[in-house]
């Protein structure tokens, strides 16, 4: 017997909305997924911290006191790390902590997320072109009427700008353009609540590679 494809239920209006069966159908692969979250999250990292070595602090130009017949322990420097005020040992240096994962790898990871949404019933479909200016108050009854709670990550198209300023005041809610949703992004809400525009722009950017006869990727 064939799987039923999934579907979600459309906000505003009466049914559901057929979801693509290519980017909703896609089994959970952990090991991916993580690999795909790590790297997002390593990316956001600005790497700026930084601590200055005993050659970068001023002073200790001068040995504090002679090698021999002070009774003291011998020092070459007032700013060695075990000085107050002495230079960072090992400290942290300026660093990019990006890490790379294959497009392929990552577009799997997007539609593994994506579907684990679609099999708990957790996504929802509104028609973001109904937005013909921004309305927080319609907003607020489609976010109403979803089942649930959480943090709702809702998904627009490109254009839709008067939909994205909708939802973007209320609260538990994050708005992103489907060209900037990440895997983490989708890990981390409790419901989805995309947009049909958003639908097909996140349709192109989960499609499988496909491989060429003469084996390179289109």
């Amino acid at each position: 017997m064939a799987e039923a494809a999934p579907t979600a239920k459309k906000v505003g209006g009466q049914g559901t909305v057929k979801l693509p069966a290519d980017m909703f159908g896609e089994p959970f692969h952990n090991g991916v997924v993580y690999e795909a979250v790590r790297a997002e999250q390593l990316a956001r990292r600005r790497g700026t911290a930084s601590t200055r070595s005993r050659g970068e602090v001023s002073g200790g130009g001068a040995k504090p006191w002679r090698q021999k017949g002070t009774g003291r322990a011998r020092a070459g420097s007032i700013r060695m790390p075990h000085w107050t005020g002495g230079g960072v040992a090992f400290g942290p240096r300026p660093r990019d902590y990006t890490v790379k994962v294959n497009r392929k790898a990552r577009r799997r990871a997007l539609r593994a997320a994506l579907s684990v949404h679609a099999r708990r019933g957790s996504i929802a479909v509104v028609d973001g072109a109904s937005y013909s200016e921004p309305s927080t108050q319609t907003a607020a009854k489609a976010i109403a009427s979803i089942e649930g709670r959480g943090r709702i990550l809702v998904v627009v198209g490109g254009e839709e700008s008067a939909c994205a300023k909708s939802f973007r005041n209320i609260a538990r809610v994050v708005v992103l353009p489907a060209a900037s949703v990440g895997v983490a992004d989708v890990v981390g809400a409790t419901t989805l609540l995309v947009s049909e525009a958003a639908l097909d722009e996140l349709a192109e950017a989960t499609k499988p590679d496909v491989r060429t006869g003469s084996g390179e990727e289109s």
